[in-house]
């Protein structure tokens, strides 16, 4: 199953450079790396990322994480992936720009 990160250009950066990442601010404070399935992406990057252009959309396997990735429950009861320990490039399976296009994030064909 394929789980989903979304990154500001800059967080996108870092992690290219370094190699890994404790993630967003969000991820540092909350001592965990937050992800999305399908079905959630949409609506986190509405929350989190209203009216927020160059974010990138990152795609990993969650069954290539291990027990490092927890099944929590988050938004309106909803059970969310999130990852504790740092998320590393080499788990990154692909990436894109996630373009805003008239204040909507535009996911990839088949996505949402």
């Amino acid at each position: 199953m394929m789980i989903y990160k979304i990154f500001r250009d800059a967080e996108w950066r870092e992690l290219r450079a370094k190699g890994e990442t404790l993630g967003a601010p969000v991820d540092i404070a909350d001592g965990y790396v937050h992800f999305s399935t399908a079905t959630q992406a949409a609506e986190t990057a509405a929350k989190h990322f209203a009216d927020e252009d160059n974010l990138w959309l990152l795609g990993l396997e969650a069954d290539a994480l291990g027990d490092a990735l927890k099944w929590e429950p988050s938004r309106g009861g909803q059970d969310f992936p999130h990852l504790y320990r740092p998320l590393r490039l080499e788990d990154v399976q692909w990436a894109q720009p996630l373009p805003l296009e008239d204040g909507v994030h535009q996911f990839p064909a088949g996505l949402t």
